[in-house]
């Protein structure tokens, strides 16, 4: 992700400095400001301005010895106070811990920001394999069982900004290309109450994903079982819907003494 060009905000200068923030933990690793200078939008006087500003606000961290910027410790604290109170992660820890044990695969519990998914927690199969999904980590939500489980649930017009909000990059033989094919399937999740990731993101992973609903259905996150292609097929996933579902529901039942905030859809 690293090199992203970032788009001026139309929030002014909180919102662009949040741009700068945003680009800096795209790269996932310390970042020197010639990097972030040729993947920004802003001119150089204003994007070192902001990265100064950030630095001094201790939002960004400098190694002088190494010339680079990294997010900084306060940061750091502000993200943990939102996994606490923001993120169904402490809350679900229990029943994905299960859910993994009883199935033997990966266990995915994310969130949707906008047009993305953020993996904000996993646990993974007792025989691990290496893939993109990391907790914490950010992917898209047009090629992924979560992002699709949780789109299809979204009502108009939210689910129109989201739509508009997906790049539609062709990962794989099998990733939507557009939003009208997207729209079709998340028509068939919303009517099966579940749905797939068929190598959409990544080649030979696939995976089985439910949304995790409100009793009035808002959308609260989703919850996946990941494997591979090697390992198991689609039909082989789909038996464990029942199972997947039966943990989305006990974590919306204990969400529901939670209050977090509306998915977040539009910019």
């Amino acid at each position: 992700m690293g090199g992203i060009t970032v788009s001026a905000s139309g929030d002014g200068t909180v919102g662009k400095a949040l741009d700068v923030l945003d680009q800096v933990a795209s790269y996932g690793r310390p970042v020197r400001f010639a990097e972030l200078l040729a993947g920004s939008a802003f001119p150089k006087a204003t994007l070192y301005r902001f990265v100064q500003t950030l630095t001094n606000q201790r939002m960004l961290s400098f190694d002088p010895e190494r010339g680079t910027y990294a997010p900084g410790v306060r940061l750091v604290r502000l993200a943990h106070a939102a996994w606490q109170t923001a993120s169904l992660a402490p809350i679900a820890r229990a029943q994905i811990d299960q859910l993994s044990a009883d199935v033997g695969e990966t266990v995915h519990l994310a969130q949707l920001d906008h047009a993305q998914v953020i993996y904000v927690d996993k646990r993974n199969a007792a025989e691990p394999v290496q893939m993109y999904s990391q907790s914490g980590k950010v992917g898209p939500a047009y090629c992924t069982g979560v992002g699709k489980a949780m789109m299809a649930y979204l009502p108009e017009p939210e689910l129109a900004v989201v739509l508009d909000q997906q790049s539609y990059h062709a990962f794989t033989d099998t990733t939507h290309t557009s939003a009208e094919s997207l729209r079709q399937e998340l028509a068939d999740i919303r009517a099966n109450g579940y749905g797939f990731d068929r190598e959409e993101h990544e080649p030979g992973i696939i995976c089985v994903a439910v949304p995790i609903l409100t009793e009035t259905n808002r959308v609260l996150g989703a919850l996946s079982v990941t494997s591979t292609t090697t390992r198991t097929n689609l039909a082989g996933l789909e038996s464990l819907v029942p199972r997947i579902q039966t943990t989305a529901q006990a974590i919306s039942k204990e969400a529901s003494s939670w209050h977090f905030p509306a998915t977040a859809t539009t910019s």
